[in-house]
């Protein structure tokens, strides 16, 4: 018994030196990309959390780390929140409606407790919604109303029995997101060939985004509007043709 212990130890040694040395080689093919990519910074912190985790089925979101909202600039646009930075959201608007004395502030620690913990699509329908505060105690139409008027929840405008769960106070974020990506287009097109060096690019200030331009370039590079290229004299950034 003590020999098989013994080789069942250092069977595990083994294993947990091979898996260390990939996730140091995965590790340094993301600094890779990093340094040839220098606006990928969040993509990068992206990529190393979710290689920390290669043999759990469950996504990030449904470790209940990170939260999924839907935006409205894009068919397909989605905003990635940490869970935890949302809860505070939440606390901050339940704050807000206290300092204005407002009633029915209950259904935000409800809403925060039964719901936000339960439900992790971007959407929720209004039944399964009203059942799920129901959890916390008596639901009124006015518990709805106020998240509503909070920011934390929006109808959808073709189902208006289902809500899109919401940032709270994103309404200059997206209003940057939309002009953002316009004047950064309309840079690149007007150019002869529809393309700039991206350590140029990177220098521009945009007029009508408070946004940096990386976060702009990273938005259209992930979009497919926007293509990098390498070339002999450095990283180029094109409209992408189609």
């Amino acid at each position: 018994m003590e020999n098989y212990g013994s080789e069942s130890s250092k069977g595990k040694k083994r294993r947990r030196e091979e898996e260390s040395a990939a996730e140091s080689s995965d590790f340094d093919q993301i600094l890779s990309l990093e340094k040839s990519l220098t606006f990928s910074d969040t993509m990068v912190a992206l990529r190393i959390m979710r290689a920390q985790f290669p043999q759990i089925d469950k996504s990030l979101k449904r470790e209940k780390v990170l939260r999924i909202f839907k935006l409205n600039t894009g068919q397909d646009d989605h905003a990635i929140m940490f869970s935890e930075d949302y809860s505070s959201q939440i606390e901050r608007v339940k704050k807000r409606s206290q300092e204005k004395k407002l009633g029915n502030l209950e259904v935000f620690e409800w809403f925060k407790t039964h719901v936000i913990d339960f439900k992790l699509e971007p959407s929720i329908e209004h039944h399964e919604l009203w059942t799920l505060l129901s959890l916390g105690g008596k639901v009124k139409d006015e518990h709805i109303s106020l998240l509503i008027n909070a920011g934390l929840l929006t109808r959808q405008l073709i189902d208006p029995n289902m809500y899109w769960f919401t940032i709270p106070n994103i309404g200059s974020i997206l209003k940057g997101i939309s002009q953002g990506r316009k004047e950064v287009l309309s840079l690149l097109n007007r150019r002869r060939y529809k393309e700039m060096m991206l350590a140029s690019l990177e220098k521009k200030h945009l007029r009508l985004s408070s946004l940096d331009m990386r976060f702009h370039l990273r938005d259209l590079i992930g979009s497919g509007h926007l293509k990098i290229v390498q070339t002999p004299t450095g990283l180029v950034v094109q409209v992408s043709k189609d």
